[in-house]
């Protein structure tokens, strides 16, 4: 017999436990997800790092104008042809963080540990950023597919095609970087769906007051992925098999495909279809999303409201924010360990654990935000539409002014510059528990799938653009330079803030509004009242939601 349920007058129903709940395995079985989706995307970043002859890269744009000796392993440049030694010849530089560093003495004379491939600034900025090619592809189709057949299979399969191609990224490099380049495309392809799909599964799995809990915490793996993958690949790369870098896409890629099981037998598209969950569970999440979720999303035969969507202010507003955060967090994402070693002068191996400090900040943000705002939203303190818009300006205004602060950093003081850094990194994760990441699902939830689609169509922009602009603009690797990208990353950031603030909303719109009939199983009626209260209407006769008002004098009636 299963446990009755209490629903209050105020019309909302008690919780379930939250441990060992199938909405809690569910959460850390997609922390895991998220943790593989940022290994996978961030492992070149790092092993760039190892990969690339710092020595051709340092010849092209040397203009320090010391007589500078600089000795070289043979390596194969962008165009096929042998590299070996580079003399660069000049006077005096800017100051000592321009010359060319890496453990040398002071002799004139610096070894680099160089890896195999002599690619410029801006090839490494073509292949770091052709990614975000093919994740700009699948954001709209991956929404899309959710709302239509549920995102378990869909993310799954694309999250394991993923790790599969991550397996070929070694030997695609040794054959040509446009080879690579292809790989990474596809992989973005991949990874596209798994936003849109993620956030159409939380719309039918996450009450309202635990959003913040259950997905913060599932999107916090990003974060995670991030932290463990800088120092891992850094310490793959110089301690690894097959030369060290190639280690770093075998080992991730060989976790992604062990993840891929978990998920496919632990992981379901709604309560309804769920094998092992309890009815008392199944029925507090269906009754907590009573009149914003339907089962899967949109049904087949359902007609998608695309004018309003696409006309919506409150959908632009994420829109505007998603491009804005995004700059930020690609210019972070794809060149943290590249300013550590080209502006603070780290080494790759403590390079890889110093990258990681700004995220494990990012992972504590996420989850202390998702914690704090639901509370102060349980307690009335605070609506929807502030904990969003208070959050999401925290997890922008912060990093901009931070990342003012990194631009004036160099390696005369290193510890600041991180310090900053990881500061403004970690802000960044208000976004994410309880800001404009979470956003769709408060809107239209049935519809947050093609909403994010669409949201992040637009914000993949920026992690193909960032990459490039960056190489371009700091093709000498200077100190000026770098505070060029810092700059401009604080002004998008503040843009983005204030047009939020302006046009953002935690409220359920009137178009993403539906009739449900709740059923609730004669176990979990304790007697005849509760039987008429499983009829009760939870819509208006204009198809609205009732007021907590209208449902207050409706259960008095009943």
């Amino acid at each position: 017999m299963a446990k009755d349920f209490k629903i209050s007058s105020a019309g909302q129903v008690e919780p379930t436990p939250l441990w060992c709940s199938a909405r809690l395995t569910m959460s850390i079985v997609s922390f895991l997800g998220f943790v593989n989706l940022y290994a996978l995307r961030v492992n070149l970043s790092v092993a760039m790092v190892c990969m690339v002859n710092q020595t051709y890269v340092a010849s092209l744009h040397d203009n320090s104008g010391s007589n500078h000796h600089i000795i070289a392993k043979g390596t194969v440049n962008d165009t096929g042809e042998n590299y070996t030694t580079v003399d660069v010849s000049g006077g005096g530089g800017e100051n000592s963080c321009d010359s060319i560093s890496a453990g040398g003495g002071g002799n004139g004379t610096d070894t680099l540990e160089d890896g195999e491939f002599s690619w410029s600034k801006e090839t490494q900025g073509l292949i770091l950023g052709s990614f975000f090619w093919g994740y700009l592809l699948t954001q709209l189709p991956g929404g899309w597919l959710a709302s239509r057949y549920g995102g378990k299979r869909v993310l799954g399969y694309c999250m394991c095609a993923c790790s599969l191609l991550t397996l070929l990224m070694p030997i695609a490099a040794r054959t040509d970087w446009r080879f690579l380049m292809g790989l990474r495309i596809l992989a973005g392809i991949c990874q596209g769906v798994v936003w849109p799909c993620m956030q159409m599964l939380w719309g039918c799995w996450a009450p309202p007051l635990e959003t913040g809990k259950l997905a913060g915490f599932c999107y916090a793996g990003s974060q995670i992925g991030n932290v463990l993958t800088f120092p891992i690949a850094g310490l793959l790369c110089k301690y690894g098999f097959d030369g060290g870098w190639p280690a770093v896409f075998y080992v991730l890629g060989a976790y992604g495909l062990l993840w891929f099981v978990l998920w496919m037998f632990l992981v379901f598209d709604s309560p309804a279809v769920h094998p092992r969950i309890s009815p008392e569970e199944r029925h507090y999440i269906e009754y907590s999303l009573r009149g914003r979720s339907a089962v899967g999303g949109a049904s087949r035969h359902d007609k998608i409201p695309w004018r309003k969507i696409l006309t919506s202010k409150r959908v632009w507003a994420i829109v505007v924010t998603n491009v804005c955060a995004n700059w930020g967090t690609y210019t972070f994402l794809t060149n943290i360990p590249t300013y550590m070693r080209e502006v603070l002068k780290f080494d790759i191996k403590k390079n890889g654990l110093l990258s990681s400090l700004p995220y494990i900040g990012f992972w504590l943000a996420i989850n202390v935000s998702g914690q704090l705002f639901d509370f102060l939203q349980s307690r009335g303190t605070l609506t929807t539409t502030a904990a969003r818009k208070i959050s999401n300006s925290l997890g922008e205004i912060v990093p901009a002014l931070f990342v003012i602060g990194v631009g004036f950093m160099d390696c005369t003081n290193p510890v600041g510059g991180v310090v900053l850094l990881t500061v403004g990194v970690s802000m960044c994760g208000f976004q994410y528990g309880s800001g404009f990441i979470v956003n769709a699902g408060d809107i239209a939830p049935r519809y947050a799938g093609i909403i994010f689609g669409i949201s992040n169509t637009f914000g993949t922009i920026p992690g193909f653009l960032a990459p490039i602009a960056i190489g371009i603009i700091t093709s000498e690797q200077t100190q000026a330079q770098w505070r060029t990208v810092f700059f401009i990353c604080a002004g998008i950031y503040t843009f983005g803030t204030i047009f939020y603030l302006i046009c953002g909303s935690g409220d359920l719109q009137t178009w993403a509004r539906h009739e449900l009939t709740l059923e609730i199983p004669p176990p979990l009626l304790k007697d005849k009242d509760d039987a008429m209260l499983k009829s009760r209407p939870t819509n208006n006769k204009d198809g609205g939601l009732l007021s907590s008002a209208e449902q207050n004098a409706t259960l008095e009636m009943y």
